[in-house]
């Protein structure tokens, strides 16, 4: 029944909302709804801390419980209010291993019909690496999960989960411990060594994923200068990340102030994970470490979902969404379609971000003219989906731009200069025929369809049928022209019948 929330939002009836109660912080978020790419349509986070005391009394933090209490009764309106169909609670760490966990848990219950589900360890370290799965599919190495209580340590091979440990570990737990920094890292040591699994992982990646690991991450990006403030996918080496991190875990708090991009509730806990994070680099030696803002939450929705929707690329999945979202004249993959002659003539793992990138390729239309190439290359490279290396953005970053008739160079767009010149000499490419495409159909796919492009030759040829030669033009020309040079090659316009169509290179 359509509640008169969901009525006033206009029938939205398949909204999903997670609520995650940590033992630092409580989020809510609202997803557009459960799919292989699902997109956050609402946001909030609060830290209370409630874990805060459960290492010297055993009990959820008072200050921090009421606190929780009062915001999870607001997350659970909000909820309401936005026609939120399906909302899933979870609670970790700090609520299952509390003496009054149960109690906190049936208060939320009592009061607003909040139902918790209290997963155990082993649940909470299978949630947080289907997370890292739906976001880095294939993804072979150890996931390391840091929550406000206990570290999560997974083994994944080819997104396949091995082995898995829940350790007591949580920045919260450390610092409420007798004897400070120095007996937590021996601590740390003594619970890692149990795990002979993690050092036999030697060489392969490691997968950080939690708030705090992701302050870490915006740490390195501000010192580094990285082209691009994008957590999911960044990499780092070892021996940086390992110095950064031993760096941070001997700071005071004066030191810690000064950190660019830390929240300042989170800065007590940062030196305790950064010490949880170094002595995991010391135990595994992984080869490199890549950063995941996907976790717990994306894995709860990844779990709902058929063995034949977790197989789809969560990229292509999301651009065509967004395709949908800013369809003006149909369906974008008649550009994927047509520019499929590609193929041969860039390396073989850009194929995929062109087929990504032309289900975008209209995504500037509604911008001002003369903003459209540089508000398309910042939405691009900052999209809200998985499956995208920082290089794969900064590729299709580049290929939008030059659709919409720009010429970016690393002084132009700084993400730029995470490619090789092939690299963006192909996204050039992809671009120009993606521009001609637009330009002889207008965008329509009914008259992009009465057009081919043949790039298997020298000249390359685009034959129009017979009935719609006046789809020619001048401007038609010089984009083919653009294509032909970019080739090294001449370029030729031909009048076919639509019977003798063939996909360009077939």
């Amino acid at each position: 029944m359509m509640t008169r929330e969901t009525e006033l939002l206009g029938g939205h009836r398949h909204r999903v909302g997670v609520i995650d109660i940590g033992s630092n912080s409580i989020r809510l978020v609202v997803y557009n709804g459960i799919g292989r790419q699902p997109i956050p349509i609402f946001n909030e986070k609060v830290l209370c801390g409630l874990g805060r005391s459960l290492q010297a009394t055993g009990r959820l933090d008072p200050e921090g419980r009421a606190m929780a209490e009062e915001n999870l009764l607001r997350f659970h309106r909000l909820s309401r209010g936005m026609g939120v169909e399906r909302l899933f609670v979870v609670g970790t760490a700090a609520v299952r291993d509390a003496e009054d966990g149960q109690e906190f848990v049936d208060d939320l219950q009592a009061k607003c019909g909040l139902a918790v589900r209290v997963v155990s360890g082993a649940e909470e370290a299978r949630l947080a690496a289907l997370g890292l799965i739906s976001g880095l599919p294939g993804a072979t190495g150890v996931v390391g999960d840091l929550g406000g209580g206990s570290l999560e340590l997974i083994d994944v091979e080819a997104g396949v989960i091995r082995a898995q440990e829940t350790l007591p570990l949580g920045p919260l737990r450390l610092m409420a411990a007798p004897g400070g920094k120095g007996t937590a890292r021996t601590t740390v040591r003594e619970a890692l060594a149990t795990l002979p699994w993690l050092p036999a992982a030697a060489g392969r990646t490691f997968f950080p994923i939690g708030g705090a690991w992701r302050s870490l991450a915006k740490v390195h990006m501000a010192r580094a200068k990285h082209p691009l403030r994008v957590i999911h996918e960044l990499t780092v080496p070892t021996d940086t990340l390992r110095d950064l991190a031993n760096l941070i875990s001997r700071q005071g708090k004066a030191s810690l102030d000064r950190l660019p991009g830390v929240s300042k509730r989170r800065l007590d806990a940062l030196p305790y994970a950064s010490l949880v994070l170094g002595e995991v680099l010391d135990a595994m030696q992984p080869g490199r470490v890549v950063f995941s803002a996907y976790g717990l939450r994306e894995g709860l929705l990844f779990d709902q979902l058929s063995a034949e929707e977790q197989a789809e690329d969560p990229l292509i999945v999301g651009c065509r969404d967004v395709a949908r979202r800013i369809d003006r004249f149909g369906p974008e993959a008649a550009i994927d379609r047509w520019t499929q002659g590609l193929a041969p003539l860039i390396p073989a793992p850009l194929d995929r971000l062109r087929r990504a990138v032309c289900l975008l390729s209209d995504i500037g239309w509604a911008e001002h003219p003369d903003y459209r190439a540089d508000h398309a290359a910042m939405r691009v490279l900052r999209l809200p989906v998985g499956g995208l290396t920082h290089e794969d953005r900064a590729f299709m970053a580049m290929a939008i731009a030059v659709r919409y008739g720009a010429l970016p160079t690393p002084a132009d767009l700084t993400a730029l200069s995470l490619l090789d010149a092939e690299t963006r000499n192909a996204a050039t490419l992809v671009g120009l025929t993606m521009r001609l495409a637009h330009t002889v159909s207008g965008g329509v796919p009914l008259l992009l369809e009465t057009t081919w492009l043949d790039l298997s030759g020298d000249p390359i040829v685009l034959s129009v049928s017979e009935t719609e030669g006046a789809l020619m033009g001048d401007v038609v020309r010089r984009r083919l022209d653009a294509v032909a040079k970019a080739l090294g090659r001449g370029a030729e316009v031909q009048m076919a019948r639509l019977a003798d169509r063939k996909l360009a290179g077939g």
